[in-house]
């Protein structure tokens, strides 16, 4: 995305619509509208004829876009004509193939910045500027403005339908970038528009489209391994009656386990393969998320080789790489114990928190609670020894000294009282 710049005319608007009108060479045409100053007519003629600067000499072209767009800015509808001119501009500027992408999105920024920043015209333009980007693969240009959309959007007043096209069409020009965690992000974003309250809207066409792409791009991603965001939506609720079967796998992916998804595609024989879905990856996935539930279910912090091996269905001799790549995916902190043919659990991740979490939470709590009761038990008794060693030795003191003061320093006879001195002991 171009940097933003202002332009710098001089003239009325009368001397530079007739110069540009001269330029687009339709001067004869356009004179007798300023004559009597016909402004919104003389506007149409030149924006209508405005596709020639696409194939201007390259050094004329920013300084004949920034004159056209400074009139178009004067007019007392500028929308009647800024959809004209985007639309050029995402055409290719035939006499600059090399450059043309640049000049195409500096003439589209200059549009934008130009127009006051509540303007809800910025909305448009930021659509057309948002598939001009999108046309040429440049989605890394676009992705620092996504930061102040949400501020936009308040301040243009969209309502939720130009939010959603918006956010989709961002969306999408993500996905087409390899960027699946943006598209992701965004997608969310558009099903988030459609109104809880409105059972017609969250059950329309629309709305199971966009759910349906959320939810085979959340299952489908080697990296997202939490679907409880997009669970809630009531757009993807709505899938238990328009599209069951996803709604179903939608369920195995959040909260249960590999045997699940096997009964699910033995129920639904060649369902995966028919919609492209790629069935290696969301076993692998599935694999991940069972060991996260197994380590999440077990009281004891320590998980058999062979529990790991129901669990997963795999051989014996895969346990290591399994947990390897289970700690690397983020779902649980721990270390294998070979000589012990354990993994010992130090943090996991529940996948889902509901009724059956909270029963666990509170076993848990229960078990510890037994350890720190126990702990508790063995620090008073060790406090009562203390004390009742300190009692005694301080008795044994007692009595030393007793005994000292009874039979004198060295045990010797004890002597009588001294008598006064005198002057006859000289």
């Amino acid at each position: 995305m171009a940097s933003p710049q202002l332009i710098f005319v001089d003239g009325s608007f009368a001397e530079l619509s007739q110069e540009m009108a001269d330029y687009l060479q339709i001067g004869d045409q356009v004179r007798p509208f300023l004559e009597k100053d016909q402004r919104e007519e003389a506007l149409n003629a030149i924006v209508k004829a405005s596709s020639f600067l696409n194939s201007v000499p390259e050094k004329e072209f920013t300084a004949a876009y920034n004159l056209l767009i400074h009139l178009v800015l004067q007019a007392k509808e500028p929308k009647k004509f800024l959809p004209t001119i985007c639309v050029n501009l995402s055409k290719p500027i035939t006499s600059s193939p090399t450059h043309g992408f640049t000049l195409a999105s500096g003439a589209l920024s200059t549009i934008f910045n130009l127009l006051d920043y509540k303007n809800p015209l910025r909305y448009n333009v930021f659509m057309q500027i948002t598939r001009f980007l999108r046309q040429h693969g440049q989605f890394e240009l676009l992705k620092p403005r996504l930061k102040n959309l949400d501020l936009w959007f308040e301040e243009w007043d969209s309502d939720e339908e130009e939010q959603r096209k918006l956010l989709v069409e961002v969306s999408e020009a993500a996905a087409e970038a390899g960027d699946e965690e943006e598209s992701y992000h965004y997608l969310l974003k558009a099903l988030a528009t459609f109104d809880r309250d409105d059972d017609e809207e969250i059950k329309s066409e629309e709305a199971a489209k966009l759910s349906l792409r959320a939810v085979r791009s959340a299952i489908s991603s080697p990296t997202r391994l939490d679907f409880q965001d997009l669970r809630v939506l009531p757009s993807i609720q709505a899938l238990s009656d328009s599209h069951p079967i996803y709604s179903q796998l939608l369920d195995i992916f959040t909260e249960q386990d590999l045997e699940d998804y096997n009964d699910f595609r033995e129920e639904h024989e060649g369902w995966i393969e028919k919609e492209k879905l790629d069935h290696e990856k969301l076993q692998r996935k599935m694999r991940l998320l069972t060991f996260a539930s197994l380590a999440a279910s077990t009281p004891n912090r320590e998980i058999a080789y062979s529990s790991i091996v129901k669990a997963l269905q795999i051989p014996v001799e895969e346990v290591e790489l399994w947990a390897i790549d289970v700690i690397r995916a983020g779902l649980v902190e721990g270390r294998l114990s070979q000589s012990k043919k354990v993994f010992l659990l130090h943090r996991t991740t529940y996948r889902v928190f509901g009724e059956k979490q909270w029963r666990e939470l509170g076993t848990r709590i229960d078990q510890y609670k037994i350890v720190v009761d126990r702990l508790n038990t063995v620090v008073r008794k060790a406090q009562t020894d203390v004390e009742q060693q300190r009692e005694r030795d301080l008795q044994e003191v007692e009595r030393k000294l007793a005994n000292v003061g009874m039979g004198g320093v060295g045990g010797g006879a004890r002597r009588g009282p001294l008598k006064p001195r005198t002057e006859d002991d000289d």
